[in-house]
């Protein structure tokens, strides 16, 4: 009895992961760079003691492949206790204090930056990430391709080391970039990346900004996108193009990542969208199933032969997702795939049951 219950849960993960996996196929690649620039962004960098990387990220700015007067940078300082001063670029950048109403840092970073910003497009990014040369060419060509569009959720991957931790992470991203891309082509996009998420100014005005989530400290990218599906779903884009990927650090501990992970996962129970969080119980269940399958095998209540069944029936389809989301991001090939695979369940489930009662640190704060 313990045995079907088991696989019956399993076997509904396997399912919904098999949606996504043709989801991700529905989603088109977008290559084309042959038209003249024209669109102007205000790329908006909420940034917090980040004068270590706040350099490198405008220095990849200075490289682009895109005219420099068609685009300016909003930093946007969130009470750093460290001085950071900007050099001389070709491009306009600035640097302006955060106004602090809410609950979320982030959000009130983006919602000061809206208020100052020039530009009617605005793309947001993190500080410790660096930009490819034709990220906003990219960017611009689609916009001028698909007139209608008014959101544009795009992709972000791990430079990653040699280090298992490191690894471990790209996989993770690569899951959820897949889940993320897999949604949009069912028609159901409810996750998105702040460190490569772009909107109209007056798009965002129009929702209303961050009214009625500004009181949850993470989520500044999800519920803007998830409050626009549900409103104006014809307007919201995935940009699935190489040339479009922002590259972001891993974090170096495993609490770190733990926390970081919590922080992500504290706001399903917000979520706007049904699929999302549909998606995000049947994700939890599928991985608690394997966990107490493996405590069952231990404890003698089911067979061997039943958690390789189990194992081998979450595997594919987790592989075959990851494996088509990590060839997107990196063209390379998967490291520690079969370790990550079993330690990422227990990881999951601790996170997840954490988020539901605990605290978390974030940028030297507590929520």
């Amino acid at each position: 009895m313990i045995a079907i219950v088991l696989f019956s849960v399993v076997l509904v993960y396997a399912t919904t992961i098999a949606s996504l996996i043709y989801g991700f196929t529905k989603v088109n690649s977008f290559h084309y760079l042959g038209l003249k620039p024209k669109t102007k962004f205000s790329i908006v960098v909420p940034f917090r003691n980040e004068a270590e990387n706040l350099p490198k990220l405008l220095d990849s700015f200075s490289k682009m492949n895109y005219p420099m007067d068609l685009f300016e940078v909003v930093l946007v300082d969130d009470f750093s206790s460290e001085e950071f001063q900007v050099s001389s670029f070709k491009f306009q950048v600035y640097v302006i204090d955060t106004i602090r109403v809410s609950n979320s840092p982030k959000k009130d970073a983006i919602s000061t930056a809206v208020q100052v910003v020039k530009n009617d497009w605005i793309i947001t990014t993190d500080a410790d990430c660096v930009v490819s040369k034709n990220w906003l060419l990219a960017l611009d060509n689609y916009i001028q391709l698909h007139h209608e569009v008014s959101m544009i959720a795009s992709a972000v991957k791990y430079e990653c080391e040699s280090s298992f931790l490191h690894h471990f992470q790209q996989l993770d991203l690569a899951s959820l970039q897949g889940a993320t891309i897999g949604s949009f082509g069912l028609g159901k996009g409810f996750m998105c990346n702040g460190a490569n998420f772009a909107y109209t100014k007056s798009f965002f005005q129009d929702l209303n900004g961050f009214e009625g989530n500004d009181g949850i400290a993470s989520g500044d990218d999800v519920f803007l996108l998830q409050k626009a599906m549900a409103r104006f779903p014809e307007k919201v884009h995935y940009l699935k193009s190489e040339n479009n990927i922002v590259i972001t650090k891993p974090l170096n501990d495993w609490k770190s990542l733990f926390y970081q992970r919590v922080r992500w996962a504290s706001k399903t129970g917000s979520y706007q969208s049904g699929f999302g969080k549909g998606l995000g119980l049947i994700v939890f269940g599928g991985n608690l199933a394997w966990v107490l399958g493996v405590g069952c095998w231990l404890s003698g209540f089911i067979l061997f032969q039943d958690i390789v069944l189990l194992t081998l029936l979450k595997f594919i389809v987790d592989s075959i997702l990851i494996y088509k989301a990590n060839y997107f991001l990196t063209k390379k090939r998967m490291h520690y795939l079969i370790l990550a695979s079993l330690l990422y369940p227990f990881f999951s489930t601790s996170v997840a049951l954490y988020s539901l009662f605990g605290k978390y640190e974030w940028k030297g704060r507590r929520f």
